[in-house]
């Protein structure tokens, strides 16, 4: 049972855009399909979104890492001012 999620930070300007991949979130919870992990959403990012590549501007509440592998989830700054550090939980 325990899950372990790693993760790196990434620098972004207004409006810009990352595509997430196993370099930036990786998680691993001890079996033998990490494909079948899901991540939740449970803090939406304030200065932006979520979203599945194939859906843009459509914020997403979770994805799977099978998404991840395959880079169909991002992360989009909102173009906010001040916009500080921030985190997705």
């Amino acid at each position: 049972g325990d899950i372990v999620l790693l993760a790196k930070p990434v620098t972004l300007t207004e409006g810009d855009r990352v595509t997430l991949t196993t370099d930036v979130p990786v998680a691993t919870d001890g079996t033998s399909k990490p494909e079948k992990l899901l991540y939740a959403v449970s803090l939406p990012p304030v200065h932006g979104q979520i979203e599945h590549i194939n859906y843009p501007g459509v914020p997403i509440s979770s994805y799977s890492q099978l998404d991840v592998v395959a880079q169909k989830v991002s992360y989009v700054h909102d173009k906010s001012h001040g916009a500080g550090k921030e985190s997705l939980r």
